[in-house]
C-alpha cells in the first residue's frame, strides 16, 4: 500500500474516533416554577457552551461544543412557559446550536452540573420571569380575621426534592418526589379542616426549590412550624421504620441520621443549583447557629418532633424511639421550628408498598396532624386562637392509645394528673387499649 493512501486512512480513522466521541444531548427535560422555567439538557460527557439573546422576535441561543443531539424535543408541554418552540441544528460541522424561541422576555441563565448520585452530566439553562412575583414561592399566608383577630397557627409543608431531582427511587417506577408531595397535599388539607390552622405548600407543583429557598419561604409565611416531609432510601434494603429529625450542630445522633442528612444535603447538586455551600454562612444565620442549640428554636423543635414521632408510632413501624438529629440544611432556620419526617424507606419493600397506597399515606397524614395538634394544644403561639381557647377553657384535644402508653405517662406528657384524666373519660381503673381514644382536658 502507497505511503500517501495509507496516512488517507490514518486521517480517516482519527476523524470517526473523533466525531465518535462528541458529547450526545440523551435526554431533554422541562419544568416550570412560579417564578422562572428550567430547561434542563442531560448530556453523555462534560462539554463547552455559551449563551445568547436574540431580539426582534425574542430569542435565546444556546451553543454546545463537539456535540450531537439525540433527543426528541416533541414530548415537552411549553403551555405555561415563555417558550413557542425550540430548534436545534449543526454549527461548524462539530457543535451544536439549540435556539429558543420565546413568547415574551426573559433574563436567562445557564450553568452545567457534572454528573451526581446517579443524574448524568447536565446541562441547565434558567429562564427568569422579567417580572416575578414579589417572593418566589407561595405568597405570604393571609390569614382570615376571627374572633377579634386571634390568628391562626401556620404550617409549612416541605415535600421534599421535586422537579429533575426525583428523591429516592423505590419499586416499580415509586419515586419519593411523588410520594412526599401526596402526603404533604393530604396534610395540607387535614390540617386546614381543624380550626385555628392553616397549613401552605412549600412548593406547589414539581420542580426543585434549593434548600435555603425553602426555609426563607416558610419565613415568609411567618410559620410557626416548618416540616419537611421525606422517604428515603438506605443502601440495604432491609432498613425500615419512620424518623423525624431536628437540626444538630455538633454530629448526628446516628451513622443513619449521618447517611440521610448527607443525602439530603446534597440535593441541591441534584436539583440543579449552580453553586451550593453547604456551610450556609447567610446573613440571618451567621451568628446565631453556633447557639443555635441553646435557643427556644431548637428546643420546641425537638418538642414537637417528639410529639409527632409518637403519633407516627400508633400505626408505623419506627426506626428509632427518640427524635434523632443531624445537620440538615433545610432545618436551619434560626427562628422556625423546623423538623424533618421520614415516613419510611422507600427503598424497603414493604414500607414502598405501604407508601404507595393512598389509604396508607392519607392514615399517616392523620397521625401527622394529631402530633402537630398535641404538641399545639401543649404550646400554642400566643395571639392565637388556640392560645385564646386554651385560657379561656375552651379547647381539647384528643389522644389515641399507642403501644407501651401507661395512664401515667399519658398524663405528664399533657401536665395533668392521673385523676383528672381518669375523671374526664369516666374510666374505672387504669386499664386502657390500644386504638382507645382519650379525650385531654384543658390543663
Amino acid at each position: 500500500m502507497k505511503k500517501g493512501v495509507c496516512v488517507l486512512l490514518l486521517g480517516l480513522v482519527l476523524l470517526s474516533g473523533l466525531a465518535g466521541a462528541a458529547t450526545q444531548v440523551e435526554g431533554v427535560r422541562l419544568w416550570r416554577a412560579p417564578d422562572h422555567t428550567r430547561l434542563v439538557f442531560d448530556l453523555s460527557d462534560a462539554a463547552e457552551h455559551t449563551l445568547f439573546t436574540l431580539e426582534g422576535p425574542e430569542r435565546v441561543v444556546i451553543d454546545v461544543s463537539n456535540t450531537r443531539f439525540k433527543a426528541d424535543f416533541a414530548s415537552l408541554n411549553l403551555s405555561e412557559t415563555p417558550i413557542k418552540n425550540i430548534r436545534h441544528s449543526p454549527r461548524n460541522g462539530t457543535d451544536l446550536r439549540v435556539v429558543l424561541d420565546l413568547a415574551v422576555k426573559v433574563n436567562p441563565d445557564s450553568f452545567f452540573l457534572h454528573r451526581q448520585a446517579g443524574s448524568s452530566d447536565r446541562l441547565v439553562v434558567d429562564l427568569k420571569d422579567l417580572q416575578p412575583k414579589p417572593e418566589q414561592g407561595p405568597p405570604p399566608v393571609t390569614v382570615p380575621e376571627v374572633e377579634g383577630s386571634k390568628r391562626d397557627i401556620i404550617i409549612a409543608i416541605d415535600a421534599g426534592h421535586g422537579g429533575e431531582d426525583p428523591g429516592a427511587l423505590g419499586p416499580n417506577g415509586l419515586r419519593e418526589k411523588d410520594v412526599v408531595m401526596a402526603i404533604s397535599k393530604s396534610l395540607v388539607d387535614k390540617l386546614n379542616a381543624q380550626p385555628g390552622y392553616t397549613a401552605k405548600l412549600v412548593r406547589t407543583g414539581d420542580y426543585y426549590v434549593a434548600l435555603r429557598e425553602r426555609r426563607n419561604i416558610a419565613r415568609r409565611m411567618q410559620a410557626d412550624l416548618f416540616m419537611s416531609i421525606h422517604a428515603d432510601a438506605f443502601t440495604k434494603p432491609s432498613a425500615r421504620g419512620a424518623s423525624v429529625f431536628a437540626l444538630s450542630n455538633s454530629g448526628a445522633t446516628s451513622e443513619m441520621a449521618r447517611f440521610l442528612a448527607q443525602r439530603e444535603n446534597e440535593s441541591d447538586l441534584i436539583g440543579g443549583v449552580g453553586s451550593v455551600s453547604l456551610e450556609d454562612k447567610d446573613e440571618v444565620l451567621a451568628g446565631v447557629l453556633v447557639d443555635l442549640s441553646m435557643t427556644a428554636t431548637l428546643g420546641a423543635s425537638l418538642q414537637v418532633g417528639d410529639y409527632v414521632l409518637k403519633s407516627m408510632g400508633q400505626m408505623a413501624h419506627l426506626h428509632k424511639h427518640q427524635v434523632e438529629q443531624a445537620g440538615f440544611a433545610v432545618l436551619k432556620s434560626p427562628d422556625v421550628p423546623s423538623i424533618l419526617v421520614e415516613t419510611g424507606f422507600i427503598s424497603n419493600p414493604t414500607e414502598a408498598k405501604n407508601l404507595g397506597s393512598r389509604n396508607y399515606r392519607n392514615k399517616l397524614a392523620d397521625q401527622l396532624v394529631s402530633g402537630v395538634k398535641q404538641y399545639f394544644y401543649q404550646h400554642p403561639p400566643a395571639g392565637t386562637l388556640l392560645a385564646w381557647k386554651k385560657q379561656n377553657g375552651g379547647v381539647e384535644t384528643e389522644y389515641t392509645i399507642g403501644r407501651g402508653d401507661t395512664l401515667s405517662e399519658i398524663a405528664k406528657r399533657f401536665n395533668i394528673s392521673v385523676s383528672r384524666l381518669r375523671q374526664h373519660n369516666g374510666l374505672d381503673n387504669h386499664v386502657i387499649q390500644v386504638g382507645q381514644v382519650l379525650r385531654i382536658p384543658t390543663s
